[in-house]
């Protein structure tokens, strides 16, 4: 049995490219190419139609990777989404597991690192790149946290959680919390340090997770 797979991406070119690729993964097929996310959704109103994952673009007009991951999380939950995109900023990465990505590669990856990521994500359910960290990825396997780590979470951290899966910077959070940016910087750090992580991306899809979110 093959892993069907659709692709979202407007640059025909690239879409195209990516299907000859995956033609030569044994455990893998394309069963269709659309340009945004309004043709993919035409295209999935045939159950035939409905893939087990779909790659991702961000950016394309009329319905872009945000929206129609958005769509895919409240219509059909059960189709893996991984992000495919040139965009490596922080921001786009929380947004679109927010949204409901389960993956998210660039576009420069090579085939080895493609199949790669595609395994991983039918076997273990998520992929992401390197520099969100490894404990990014056991905060999305995990069902449960352990309640005294929850608890010690002061409610002004918890506060600051929330705003960390939003796209305002540490100043604009520091607005929004009456506080100094200094202040901002030693609930970041004490977050680090209780939830042993190391980044913003860290610090958000852990907030996604657990219910802390704006």
């Amino acid at each position: 049995m093959k892993y069907k797979i659709a692709i979202v991406d407007d640059h025909v070119l690239i879409a195209n490219a990516l299907k000859s690729i995956i033609l030569n993964f044994e455990l893998f097929e394309v069963i269709h190419i659309s340009e945004n996310g309004v043709d993919f959704q035409e295209k999935l109103k045939s159950k035939a139609s409905l893939p087990d994952i779909v790659l991702l673009d961000i950016s394309m007009p009329i319905m872009d990777g945000f929206e129609t991951a958005s769509w895919l999380k409240e219509n059909h939950p059960e189709i893996l989404i991984m992000t495919l995109s040139m965009q490596d900023d922080e921001q786009s990465l929380i947004k679109m597991i927010k949204n409901g990505a389960k993956g998210y590669m660039l576009k420069n990856t090579q085939p080895k690192q493609l199949i790669e990521g595609l395994n991983t994500l039918i076997e273990k359910g998520y992929f992401f790149p390197d520099w969100a960290s490894s404990k990014i990825l056991t905060s999305i396997s995990e069902n449960t946290i352990n309640a005294a780590l929850k608890n010690s979470l002061s409610e002004r951290e918890i506060e600051f959680l929330k705003y960390t899966t939003t796209e305002m910077t540490y100043k604009e959070i520091s607005e929004k919390m009456f506080c100094s940016p200094r202040t901002i910087e030693n609930y970041r750090d004490s977050l680090f340090e209780k939830l042993e992580l190391k980044s913003r991306v860290g610090l958000a899809v852990y907030a996604l997770k657990n219910g802390y979110s704006e």
